[in-house]
Order: C-alpha cells, then structure tokens, then sequence
C-alpha cells in the first residue's frame, strides 16, 4: 500500500487491518526480515521515493506532497536528518551541467 501512495498517513494499525494482520505481526516482520522497525522503514521508503523524484527534476514542493510532509519544510528537516544535506545542497555536489 505504501509503495503504490507513498504519502499514505494511516497508522501502522489502520495500513495492519487493511492487510489482514495485527500490527504486532507486521511489528515482527519487519524487524526479523527487514532488521528495521516499520517506522525507520516508512520513512527510508518516503527518502528514496523523493530521491528518485528529485533525480527527475521535480519540485521540492511537489516531492514532499508526494510523499506525504505537510510543508516542504519538514520535508526538507527530515531530508537533512536522513541524508545530512539538504535535498538543492544534495544535488548540487557533483550533478552541476
């Protein structure tokens, strides 16, 4: 589900239900076959789903709609957390015509 909308906001227990599964089960899952917490997952997915939009030439504003941030501040604290950079400072180094 969260592949096909990345910017899906329900809870783990909502996106759980939907699925068929407690959250505890998707709980366990994630952190035996994934060796991360759905959480850190969530947002390693929304990071590399803006990446590859960025890559693309869309707009910060655009790309952090896409994923599901309020404002493209937050996007971009949550950018700088993950990445240690902002997403312009990210593609500045070294992608330049």
């Amino acid at each position: 589900m969260l592949r096909a909308n990345p910017a899906d906001r329900r809870s783990l227990a909502e996106l759980a239900s939907t699925a068929g599964a407690s959250h505890r089960t998707i709980e366990r899952l994630f952190a035996t076959e994934g060796r991360m917490s759905f959480g850190r997952w969530r947002i390693r997915h929304k990071m590399l789903v803006a990446l590859e939009q960025l890559a693309n030439g869309e707009s910060v504003s655009n790309v952090a709609d896409a994923v599901g941030y309020e404002t493209p501040s937050s996007f971009i604290a949550a950018f700088r957390t993950t990445f240690g950079t902002t997403p312009t400072a990210y593609f500045s180094n070294g992608t330049s015509d």
